[in-house]
């Protein structure tokens, strides 16, 4: 082919590359040329478009547009993050006050139906925002993708962190039929009737969030309650521990130390002053006045 007929070729699609940036460039653009002068009184800002105008605006680019959307309902929640006075997980959003989430979220799934990463992160963050808002648009996922199991998973997610055991079996056995479906979905339908609420539960759910997210934050949230559910085992076992001292000497210890040798049999990870460290490595808190553990407030370990 000659340099002239390749140029040819490629100048439609430059001008669709070129087209497709400016139509999201303009419903940006009209976005913010309609947004109301900064009021300190207003709350929370409103959401200019629906999900059917955008749609109607990207000109066919709805691929863009929706990443558009995505990229804003991060930053929406990452400014939200930054100016709250406390730590807040992931997962547990709710005084974060987010009321535009749920319909940015709306907005990028329809622009883009197959878009994933909105669907794992409504179900993962909005239940404590907004539950019936986290199951409409998970379930708007799986009516638009009805053979992608994994939004099954995210839809089971909901219904057990909302107790809702029965809701959340069926919801498992539904997605094992679907192609591709590991085993393990099937099995969850028998451990939420065995033992729903337990921290086994509990760990498997997790454990199969972060081999299966899509979204880097959905992982990390997962890992990070997967070293809650650590850290929940291991106290338990140091206050078995304590007690065991308490009973023997009538007193608690008043320090690390004093137990060293019961800490090494449980093999609990104990650092260079004989204090056992947390799974994300700081030590656990000797409150001697109740002969408890606590973990440090300054621990990577969610504290609830």
């Amino acid at each position: 082919m000659t340099l002239r007929n390749r140029n040819s070729h490629d100048l439609p699609l430059a001008l669709t590359v070129l087209l497709g940036l400016l139509s999201v460039f303009g419903l940006s653009h009209w976005i913010d040329s309609h947004r109301p002068a900064a009021d300190p009184n207003v709350e929370e800002e409103r959401l200019y478009l629906t999900s059917n105008t955008a749609k109607r605006m990207s000109l066919g680019f709805n691929g863009l547009a929706a990443d558009w959307y995505w990229i804003r309902s991060l930053q929406y929640v990452g400014r939200k993050l930054i100016n709250h006075p406390d730590e807040v997980q992931l997962d547990d959003l709710g005084p974060l006050n987010l009321k535009l989430l749920a319909p940015l979220l709306d907005t990028a799934t329809t622009l883009d139906p197959d878009f994933m990463e909105p669907y794992e992160y409504a179900a993962v963050v909005l239940p404590a925002v907004n539950v019936e808002d986290a199951i409409r648009i998970t379930k708007k996922g799986i009516a638009a993708n009805p053979r992608a199991w994994r939004l099954y998973q995210h839809l089971g997610y909901i219904y057990w962190q909302q107790q809702d055991f029965k809701a959340a079996g069926e919801t498992y056995s539904q997605g094992a039929k679907l192609p591709g479906a590991p085993s393990w979905m099937e099995a969850m339908k028998a451990r939420m009737a065995l033992e729903g609420g337990s921290r086994s539960t509990a760990r498997e759910i997790y454990l199969r969030m972060y081999e299966q997210a899509g979204d880097n934050r959905v992982r990390e949230m997962a890992q990070r309650r997967l070293m809650q559910l650590d850290s929940l085992e291991e106290r338990d076992a140091l206050r078995a521990v304590l007690k065991a001292y308490q009973t023997r000497t009538f007193r608690c210890p008043s320090s690390w130390r004093e137990i060293e040798g019961p800490l090494r049999a449980m093999r609990v990870p104990v650092n260079a002053f004989g204090s056992p460290v947390d799974p994300a490595g700081t030590p656990y808190l000797l409150v001697k006045e109740s002969c408890n553990v606590d973990l440090d407030r300054n621990s990577k370990v969610p504290y609830q």
